[in-house]
């Protein structure tokens, strides 16, 4: 079993030219959409109620955070160090002719040229999985991302629908995950796959 057993906030950034310095290609990237529960799964990933803050405000964060995560391998005993790394959400802008024109250009570079980067994990609102905006985001980071770099789907709020919603979703998505942060469901299931990520031990499944 593996687990997170500690995280910490590190800085924060504005763009790439002034995110930390690394040689290491560990970080995981938290992207969404504002209001999908980003910050809420950070924190239940990391068993931290207090680590990402939980705006009022939906995409009020302009600014790139960075947390220091700790796993433990129960089996092993072994620990290892990885980066979460918050992006500020893409708003609720309607269907935009271009990625470019809801985030930000330095967000746009950080995706696109930061080497650290090991994993993006776009986040969707399991009740609306077919916004236009969502799919903006999944042909870009298809688009832009490098052959030793992953991307995971993560549904969020899956307690918001029923069973046969569920059994829906999953049909349309066989290799989804989907997670609620409220209700501590897929979470243990979602904190594995990013770990075998970061690992490369992606050949299980």
């Amino acid at each position: 079993m593996v687990e997170i057993v500690d995280a910490k906030f590190v800085t924060s950034a504005p763009n790439i030219a002034m995110a930390p310095d690394s040689e290491e290609q560990n970080e995981v990237v938290f992207m969404a959409r504002s209001n999908v529960g980003k910050s809420s799964l950070l924190n239940a990933l990391t068993n931290h109620k207090g680590l990402a803050k939980v705006s009022s405000t939906p995409g009020k964060t302009r600014l790139i955070n960075y947390f220091d995560v700790t796993f433990i391998d129960r089996d092993s005993a072994l620990k290892s160090y990885a980066k979460f790394v918050d992006l500020p959400g893409f708003g609720y802008a309607k269907v935009a002719k271009s990625i470019k024109y809801d985030w930000e250009k330095n967000l746009t570079d950080y995706i696109s040229q930061r080497e650290q980067i090991k994993l993006f994990i776009h986040l969707v609102d399991c009740r609306h999985p077919d916004l236009e905006i969502d799919k903006s985001v999944s042909d870009f980071l298809v688009g832009n991302s490098r052959e030793n770099q992953y991307i995971l789907q993560i549904f969020t709020k899956i307690d918001k629908l029923n069973q046969k919603e569920q059994n829906a979703l999953r049909k349309e998505f066989p290799h989804a995950i989907m997670v609620s942060s409220s209700k501590k469901k897929g979470l243990a299931k979602a904190i594995k796959i990013i770990y075998d990520i970061l690992h490369e031990n992606t050949n299980e499944d």
